[in-house]
């Protein structure tokens, strides 16, 4: 991702999600060091994204989204797959994230991909409050 990205991400961030990061929030993650943050774009359309955030070996999927018209296209499984590809060269072992309870296609795939459940996180969402579980995927290093 980079500066000409940011207001579509802000932008999908709004579609996708009932508690969406500010443009702010977003364009303030291309000056985080601990952050890694990708976006699928097709005719400088961003059809989807990733970001996350890396301490020491350990990193947490803060946000993805692919936008309804390019859903169930494999995007959201490329850039998990190139999200953890950049995380093994960084020397990071394991990927975690929180997902709604009731989210069963994303869960779906996190699963497909190799992800399990670590634990649970009650009334984790609001706008609906909802809980969330904790996903994670490792790997050797």
């Amino acid at each position: 991702m980079n500066e000409s990205h940011v207001k579509q991400v802000a932008e999908l961030e709004k579609i996708c999600f009932s508690d969406p990061w500010s443009e702010n929030s977003v364009a303030s993650e291309l000056n985080n060091p601990l952050s890694v943050w990708l976006v699928a774009e097709g005719n400088g359309i961003v059809c989807g994204y990733v970001g996350s955030q890396t301490v020491l070996d350990e990193t947490d999927m803060m946000n993805i989204a692919v936008h309804p018209d390019f859903r169930r296209k494999g995007i959201a499984a490329a850039l998990i797959a190139e999200l953890v590809r950049l995380l093994k060269e960084r020397g990071s072992r394991i990927l975690r994230l929180e997902v709604r309870e009731s989210n069963a296609p994303a869960i779906s795939l996190y699963e497909t991909m190799g992800f399990t459940q670590l634990g649970l996180r009650k009334n984790y969402y609001r706008n609906p409050k909802e809980n969330a579980l904790i996903l994670g995927k490792e790997w050797e290093i």
